[in-house]
């Protein structure tokens, strides 16, 4: 779909982009002759993704471990950064989520969420932000979110609480900064498999398949769909593209608001089952 060089001199930031969606973006934008920093909690992940892209890629990607939930840790990242040159772009990935019962939510529990999502990505967009601004340096965000941070959903309503947070947040910026050379957009993905996160949001086979009627295309999303659409969202190509979000999700929001509505129907015994894992 794309020419092999259309990232071609980029620097862009990938956060959680160790694993998962982030690791698939990741490699992406690699093909597309990006350079690439990526960014997560857990070093030895991050390590082991940077190793695998330096072979296929070598010397393009610099792994940098850092909790996004300390901004005085998320502003020394991105100066180790800076201090190399500015970025040209940053990828919002980094998140946090879990199925419950509201009621049943800890403040901690609350907290885990909302400081990873909201926090830990507001404060690496301002981070970047203001370096941008101040160098005079075109930026370009791209933050993940989700279906449901326009419409909520129960039984995730802390990741729906930051989700919509995240996209006030590109909406807002998108007008107060677009006209200072930096814009920014989100992507709401529905169903994309992942190793792990699966497991823990879709806890049986009958969920599964109830997910799957859910979905009007009748499949969950290829990580390639996805990153893709990402890529092209990061390209020159879409300048004129400013404070949008982009639904990848087969037509999953259509048929049905509130991605995890369908959790009505797990049973005690479920719920008790989940909360183990």
């Amino acid at each position: 779909m794309f020419q092999n060089d259309l990232l071609q001199g980029k620097r862009i930031l990938i956060t959680g982009g160790g694993s998962g969606l982030g690791k698939s973006m990741g490699r992406r934008v690699l093909e597309l002759g990006a350079t690439l920093v990526i960014c997560g909690r857990r070093e030895t992940v991050l390590a082991e993704t940077r190793a695998e892209f330096d072979a296929d890629f070598p010397g393009r990607t610099r792994a940098i471990p850092c909790d996004l939930r300390d901004a005085a840790r998320v502003d020394a990242l991105v100066e180790a950064i800076w201090e190399e040159g500015p970025l040209d772009a940053l990828v919002n990935n980094a998140a946090g989520n879990f199925l419950a019962r509201t009621e049943t939510l800890s403040p901690r529990a609350v907290d885990a969420v909302l400081a990873i999502v909201m926090h830990g990505t507001t404060y690496v967009t301002l981070a970047c932000g203001k370096r941008w601004l101040a160098g005079q340096h075109p930026g370009n965000v791209l933050s993940i979110v989700a279906t449901y941070a326009e419409t909520g959903s129960p039984y995730v309503v802390p990741s729906a609480m930051a989700k919509a947070g995240v996209l006030a947040m590109t909406r807002s910026l998108a007008v107060e900064w677009g006209g200072r050379g930096i814009r920014l957009n989100a992507i709401a993905p529905g169903p994309f498999p992942t190793e792990g996160a699966w497991s823990r949001l879709v806890p049986n086979e009958a969920m599964d398949r109830a997910w799957m009627n859910k979905i009007p295309l009748g499949r969950v999303g290829e990580h390639r769909e996805l990153t893709d659409l990402a890529a092209f969202l990061l390209a020159d190509g879409s300048a004129y593209i400013n404070g949008e979000v982009v639904v990848i999700d087969g037509g999953e929001w259509l048929k049905g608001a509130g991605q995890f509505s369908l959790m009505e129907a797990l049973s005690d015994d479920d719920w008790a089952a989940m909360k183990g894992r």
